[in-house]
This record gives structure tokens, C-alpha cells and sequence, in this order.
């Protein structure tokens, strides 16, 4: 081999143009989220000056005030059975949504777009603005929250049961497809039984989020304890507000953990593979006929039977008015004649692209900072980062607790505080923001592939070593992803943080749903829309550029 020759082998390949142009947008990303500290105002005094306002703030809402707990309990169910009902409405809805979206299975490739378009522009509209279109349409009460979680849930739960299904194993599918199998029987039989317990468990967390976000529907009139809450706040009794607010949360964190237990169950390995048992198991035709009663199968029986009676009982409690969705019709011109055509009058469109600006710069800090955070904790959280299981017991504890907390609630509390601005709002979204990223974090630290730590290790690399060089290393693509997704899920937070004065485009939003100014609510959800569009393609180039 020559010299030539030698240094051609050495020398690294030019990575692709691809790579070159996500790195500089993700340097530029970091340096806006830099400059947004900046713009924000966002500096150590900023905690330091409104530490004399905590004690009176304090003195201001103890001794906490509960409502009567027939009132209490009343609120619970109604914001539960909201919650469920909507979450189980959109995963429904979502199922076909996803069948065309996945490349795999969609009929045709031109549905494909169609179906990704749909998730992205409903995960773009905040369900409290939907809230307070559907309002018009419906009479007052639960019916027009259920079904804005239901239309922005779609978002979510589309793209991810679309990600489950490209995801499968062809197998099963092809052998049924060899029998002469029509498609609704392939993804019936060959599809749907692999998929199902990932779409049971996105569904569950789903609801989560839901929930917690249920309190942003009572500024929509959507009754439960968000709508408690705001009656409380605006009546300044922060008493009664505090306890409604400690109410939701401990509500929040009951739900997180019978969720995040039935979610482990669902995709919890079942051999030693490790890998999750996602299909039927093979029976013979006469063992087929006489199923005997095992404890799995009486244990899904009763899974399925449990789940019947909760969605039941939640259609109860939620005291929807399910009769008006046969007689809303004839209010659908007097919405559109609200709605259309959109306008900003009498706001310039400076003023627009400034609140715009700020709701991105709100975003992009909160996202900094639940990054830093993030990188520091969520190590601590993944089996094969911490130093043993009590560090690893706690560190999950804590990003629980914290993923429980409603931002709008801490929002609330930081304002009160500190006084009006985007400061309070930022706060807010990065300390919620550490509980969703910190966990996402852990989880791609866990499913690191194990060969690489392995060969580290096998050449004497310690642990250090062994995280830094192979299971850190081999998941900065997936932490890029996270961040671009808490990025882009921020851009939403931030804007419906604008009820509670926090700033930016939701300011301009929830003011002309105040003064019925549908045309411009419009205006700026087609603003908001083709932001989070824009971010959203950022993101596809750069997770496919790292892959």
C-alpha cells in the first residue's frame, strides 16, 4: 500500500450535505435559544428580587380553603370523565388516521402526506383555543372540552400509532398475506395484535398530558376544577385557589403512576430475549376451540372488562351533553360568518410578528433550560447510568413529580410572585419541561445498544468511560430528537400561556376570544399553524440527517 493510499484510508470520508446543514441549524437553534435567555430578561436577579414576595404570598394563601367535598368530588369526576372520554374519542379517530399515515400499510402513497398533514396541523392548534370554538357551537358544560382534546390529541396519538405500525415485524403479516388474505385481515390479524399494546400504552400517556391540561379548559368555560380554579383566581380567594391547585396535582401524580404501572406492564419483555410478546401465540385448531381459563387469559378478560366499566362510568360522570352533536349543525354558519375571513385589525402585523417572536423566544429558553437540567438528572435515571438503584429510584421519583405539575399552575404561582411577563412563563415550561426531557433522556440511555458498552468494558473502560464513549454517545441522536420535540411542544405551551398574561401571540389570542373576535382568533391560529409547521419541518431534516 503507498503513502497515497494510506492516507485515503485514514482520512475521513466528507460527511453529507444533509449533515453539514442540519448541524449549522441546530448551532443556529442553540444560538437563538442563547440570545432568548438574553431578550427575556432571564438572569440570576430575576429569582433573587421576588424572594421578599414569597412570604407574603405565602401568608395570602394559607390556611388552604377546600371546597365542600361533594363540590370536590363532583369537579374530579367531571374533569376525569372529560379527560378520558376525549383521550379515547381521539385515539379512536386516530387509529385510521394512522393506518393511511404509515408507509406500510396506507393504500395509497399520496394518503401518506395527507395523513401526516393531519397530525401536524391538529397538534398545532392548543385544545383551549378548539375549547372556545366549540363553545359556540355547543351549549355550555363538558361536550366542547371533550371534543377539543379529542381534535388536538390526534396530533400525538396519530403520528405515534403510525410509528408502531411502520415498526412491526413483516412476518406475520406475510404469512397471512400468503394465504389469499384480503388487507383489512392482514392488519387485522397479522398488524393489530402487534401494535396494541403500544397503542394502549400512547393512549395512557396521552391522558396524562391531558390532564394535566385540563385546567387550561376552564378559561374556556369548560366546567371540572380548571374552571373551579379560574373562578377562584379571578375572584382573588388564592385560598381556595392553592387547594384546587394542590388538588389537581396530587390527581395528576395518582394518574402518572397507575398510568406509567400499566404502561410498563403492557411493554414489559416477556422472555428472555427481552423482546415484547406483540402477537398471538400458535395454537392448534383443536386447542384453538377450548381456550382453558389461565391466569393470562383471565387476567386480559379482566383488563378489558375493567376498562368497559371505566370508559362507561366516564361517559357518566362527565355530564356531556351528547345529543347536541345531532343538532349543532345550524350553528355552523353563524361560526363561520365569526371566523371568516380572518383579520388583525386593529393590530398591525408588527405587532404580530413581535408576539410571535416572543412566544419563540419563551420556547426556545424554557427548552435551554430543561436541556441543562435534563443532561444532568436524567442520567441518574437510566439503569445502566446510575450509580445503583435507590439513586435511580429517586431521580425517576423526582422527574415524576415534576412531569405532574401543570405549567399553567406554576405559571400562575410565578406571576403572582414576580409579577406579569415572559419571565414567569419561561420558569414554568423549563421546570415542567425537565420532567418530560429528563425521563426521555433516561429511556434512550436504557435502550442504548449494549454491544458497544460491552466491548468498552471488555478492555478494561470504567464506568465513566464506558457512558461517555459508548451509551452517551450512541444516544445523542435520540436527545437531539427529544429536545426538537420539547421544543416544538413548548411553542404550543407558551402560547397558551397567554391566558394568564405570560406574553406572546397567546396573549393576542385569548384577548380576542375575550372581546369575541373570531376573525382574529383565526388570523393568528394560521399564524401559529405555519410556525409550528416551519418548526416542524426543521426537526424531520435534522432527526433524518442524524440517523
Amino acid at each position: 500500500m503507498t503513502a497515497v493510499d494510506l492516507e485515503k484510508a485514514v482520512k475521513r470520508p466528507n460527511p453529507p450535505v444533509a449533515t453539514i446543514v442540519a448541524a449549522g441549524l441546530l448551532l443556529a437553534l442553540a444560538g437563538f435559544a442563547i440570545w432568548s435567555l438574553d431578550e427575556i430578561g432571564f438572569t440570576a436577579e430575576t429569582f433573587t428580587d421576588s424572594v421578599d414576595k414569597v412570604g407574603p404570598f405565602i401568608d395570602r394563601m394559607t390556611p388552604l380553603r377546600f371546597p365542600p367535598l361533594a363540590e370536590l368530588w363532583e369537579s374530579i369526576g367531571i374533569t376525569l370523565g372529560v379527560v378520558l372520554c376525549g383521550t379515547v374519542l381521539s385515539a379512536v379517530v386516530s387509529a385510521p388516521i394512522a393506518y393511511i399515515s404509515a408507509r406500510n400499510t396506507s393504500p395509497a402513497p399520496w394518503l401518506i402526506p395527507i395523513g401526516r398533514a393531519i397530525g401536524v396541523v391538529t397538534r398545532a392548534v392548543p385544545d383551549v383555543v378548539l375549547a372556545m370554538l366549540f363553545v359556540l357551537l355547543f351549549t355550555l358544560g363538558s361536550l366542547p372540552g371533550i371534543l377539543a382534546i379529542a381534535l388536538h390529541s390526534i396530533g400525538m396519538i396519530s403520528k405515534l400509532f403510525a410509528d408502531a405500525i411502520e415498526q412491526i415485524d413483516e412476518g406475520p403479516r406475510q404469512a397471512i398475506r400468503t394465504t389469499g388474505a384480503s388487507r383489512s385481515q392482514e392488519f387485522w390479524s397479522g398488524v393489530f395484535p402487534q401494535v396494541l399494546p403500544s397503542w394502549i400504552a400512547t393512549t395512557l400517556h396521552r391522558a396524562d398530558i391531558n390532564l394535566r391540561g385540563s385546567v387550561l379548559l376552564g378559561y374556556a368555560g369548560i366546567i371540572g376544577l380548571g374552571y373551579d380554579l379560574r373562578l377562584a383566581l379571578e375572584s382573588l380567594n388564592y385560598r381556595r385557589a392553592m387547594a384546587l391547585a394542590l388538588v389537581i396535582f396530587l390527581l395528576c401524580v395518582v394518574f402518572e403512576i397507575i398510568s406509567t404501572t400499566i404502561r410498563a406492564q403492557l411493554l414489559a419483555p416477556n422472555d428472555k430475549s427481552g423482546r415484547v410478546a406483540t402477537g398471538p401465540r400458535t395454537l392448534s385448531i383443536d386447542a384453538a376451540m377450548r381456550r382453558p381459563w389461565t391466569k393470562d387469559r383471565i387476567r386480559n378478560t379482566g383488563s378489558i372488562a375493567a376498562g368497559v366499566i371505566v370508559l362507561a362510568g366516564a361517559v357518566y360522570i362527565s355530564q356531556a351533553k351528547w345529543l347536541d352533536l345531532f343538532s349543532f349543525w345550524g350553528q355552523i354558519p353563524f361560526l363561520l360568518e365569526r371566523t371568516w375571513p380572518p383579520s388583525i385589525e386593529p393590530r398591525t402585523w408588527t405587532n404580530v410578528w413581535d408576539a410571535l417572536l416572543v412566544t419563540l423566544e419563551i420556547a426556545a429558553a424554557a427548552t435551554l433550560l430543561s436541556l441543562i437540567v435534563s443532561l444532568l438528572i436524567g442520567p441518574l435515571a437510566a439503569r445502566n447510568a446510575a450509580p445503583n438503584r435507590l439513586v435511580r429510584a429517586i431521580a425517576r421519583l423526582i422527574l415524576l413529580i415534576i412531569r405532574s405539575i401543570p405549567e399553567l399552575i406554576l405559571a400562575i404561582v410565578l406571576i403572582i410572585i414576580t409579577g406579569l411577563g415572559p419571565q414567569a412563563g419561561t420558569i414554568a415550561l423549563a421546570f415542567v419541561g425537565v420532567g418530560l426531557l429528563g425521563k426521555l433522556i433516561a429511556d434512550s440511555l436504557e435502550e442504548a445498544p449494549l454491544g458497544p458498552q460491552t466491548a468498552v468494558r471488555s478492555v478494561g473502560g470504567t464506568r465513566t468511560q464506558v457512558f461517555f464513549s459508548a451509551t452517551a454517545r450512541l444516544s445523542v441522536p435520540a436527545f437531539v430528537g427529544h429536545t426538537l420535540y420539547l421544543f416544538d411542544s413548548n411553542i404550543r405551551s407558551a402560547t397558551v400561556l397567554g391566558i394568564v398574561a405570560a406574553g406572546g401571540i397567546g396573549y393576542y389570542l385569548i384577548d380576542a376570544t375575550r372581546v369575541s373576535r373570531y376573525d382574529q382568533v383565526t388570523a393568528f391560529v394560521i399564524v401559529l399553524v405555519a410556525a409550528v409547521l416551519v418548526v416542524e419541518g426543521i426537526s424531520v431534516l435534522i432527526r433524518r440527517a442524524l440517523r
